[in-house]
Order: structure tokens, then sequence, then C-alpha cells
């Protein structure tokens, strides 16, 4: 996994003089430390994703394209990625993040403004709210039921 990322440091014009300190950073900030001589191939899933994410910052680009950064991996790894995503576009300000999903929980934990395509074709563009106040169908009730006793049965009656 080193040289992948090494490569595409290079592929990416990064100086060589910043390029295995850049490698390094990517390989600490993605949790890769324990995977660094094993071929992405024989990765998990999870570890896969996070080496392509590494490879996405690699050079701090000012914009990043992430598809489906977090789809596929347990809640652990996921709640890891979000907060990668969440700290390259707010707490880094190098880059923004464009991020395809199919999960509105993703989208709303991770974005200022969604859009819907279908087909290709842009259908709506806006805040988390604005979408819902478009497109949304109703409203979600969760309840809990609760079996009453014989004894509280009978006092009801």
């Amino acid at each position: 996994m080193l040289e992948h990322l090494q490569i595409y440091a290079a592929l990416k014009g990064v100086k060589k003089s910043l390029r295995e300190r850049m490698v390094e950073k990517a390989i600490r900030e993605m949790d890769l430390e324990d995977y660094r001589n094993i071929h992405v191939n024989n990765l998990s899933g999870g570890n896969k994703r996070k080496t392509s994410v590494a490879v996405a910052l690699l050079g701090n680009p000012p914009l990043v394209f992430l598809d489906e950064p977090s789809t596929g991996v347990d809640p652990q790894a996921k709640r890891f990625m979000w907060n990668i995503v969440s700290k390259i576009s707010t707490l880094r300000k190098k880059s923004a993040v464009i991020i395809t999903t199919h999960s509105l929980e993703e989208a709303e934990a991770l974005c200022t403004k969604m859009g819907i395509m279908v087909k290709g074709e842009f259908k709506c563009f806006g805040s988390s709210q604005h979408i819902k106040d478009k497109y949304g169908t109703g409203y979600e009730l969760e309840l809990k039921i609760r079996t009453l006793t014989e004894e509280e049965i009978n006092e009801k009656l």
C-alpha cells in the first residue's frame, strides 16, 4: 500500500522532497500504519476505501471527489470515514469535498448542500431542509408498545 501511495503522489506532481512526508502523513491520518507493506488487493474493503481517500487527498487538491466513501463498511469504520471527510472540509479548509451517496443519513451528517440526480440530471439542489420540504412525503414515527400485565388490565376495567 505504501508503494501505491508513493506512485500516486508522483503522478499528482508532489515534489520529490515532500513526497515521503506527505505519504506518511496520509497513512497516519487514515490509520493505515499496520497495512503499509500489504498489497492493496489484499486489504479489506474498509482499508481499500481508506486508501482511496488517502490517494484523493495527496497533494492537498482544492476539490476532492469521493464516491460513496463509507458504503459497505462496519459502523465504526463508517464513523471514522465521516470524521475524515468532515475534517477535510471544515478543519483543514484546504479542499472542498463533493461526495456521492445513497444514504440521506450520510449526506445530512457531512454536507451543507445536497443535490438529487435522476438518470444523470439534477432534479433538486439545496439544503437538507429544502430537499425534505420539496420531496418529503410525511413523517417517520417510532412507537414503543408495552404489553400490559393482567393486573394492569384489571385495574383499567
